[in-house]
């Protein structure tokens, strides 16, 4: 019988460690992908099925054989795009090459895991597929321009693929978070006055946990869900829907 397979891309950041340990409790097999091979294979040491292969989620190429090889590895059932990054600056100090380095990590990879995807977990009998969006795409924030321009583009992404594969068995979903605290934060969360500040903005009164947004993307993954695509869900302690008294 043929292991169930889940691949992630950026399994080694914050986000990313807490979904495969509540994913290797389940006994799949994963798939680790990652820029940086070391983190990946200290990963996957802790880990009781899973293999640690480098990508490079901006290019096309590697991403379709990062997807390969966990499709190779079992029955594929989900692949998770956990790349990304944060720039806060207003659109008229942005230089040209930040802009791209956003849209490229954030959009860009986006689009090559749907692209590369699709055709494996159609071959596999269906399944998910699960991008990052944000609530900067939800509400207008300060200085959230390039983040929000790139993110919103893959909010789109997600419904238009939705409806695209659904006939296939591939569901599309993503999750926009509020702030959370990982190392891809740390330009914020290490700065007292922007922490206190990024806390009030949530009016659950304090930033996200990486088990937060882990807990609904193995959820997403599961059997649990097989009824659900083309949604955003805005983890994000109210930020993009509520306002605290």
């Amino acid at each position: 019988m043929s292991t169930d397979t889940y691949a992630i891309i950026g399994a080694a950041g914050g986000i990313g460690s807490d979904l495969c340990r509540l994913l290797d409790d389940r006994g799949v097999r994963l798939v680790l992908g990652g820029r940086s091979e070391e983190p990946l294979q200290t990963l996957a040491s802790d880990l009781t099925n899973a293999q640690a292969v480098p990508v490079d989620a901006r290019d096309f190429a590697s991403v379709e054989s990062f997807v390969a090889t966990a499709a190779d590895a079992g029955s594929l059932k989900g692949v998770v795009n956990l790349a990304g990054s944060i720039l806060l600056k207003p659109a008229h100090l942005t230089k040209r090459d930040e802009l791209d380095d956003v849209i490229a990590t954030n959009l860009i990879t986006a689009f090559a895991v749907v692209r590369a995807a699709v055709r494996p977990l159609r071959k596999a009998g269906g399944g998910s597929i699960i991008l990052m969006s944000t609530a900067a795409a939800e509400i207008g924030l300060a200085n959230h321009e390039a983040i929000a321009a790139a993110k919103g583009g893959v909010a789109g992404l997600t419904r238009s693929a939705a409806a695209t594969y659904a006939t296939w068995g591939v569901r599309v979903n993503a999750i926009g978070p509020g702030l959370v605290d990982t190392p891809l934060a740390d330009k914020i969360t290490s700065r007292p006055a922007a922490l206190e500040h990024s806390k009030a903005l949530h009016p659950l009164g304090r930033i996200g946990q990486p088990h937060d947004i882990a807990g609904l993307l193995a959820w997403l993954l599961s059997d649990q869900a097989t009824w659900v695509t083309g949604q955003i869900w805005n983890v994000d302690g109210g930020l993009s829907r509520v306002r605290a008294a």
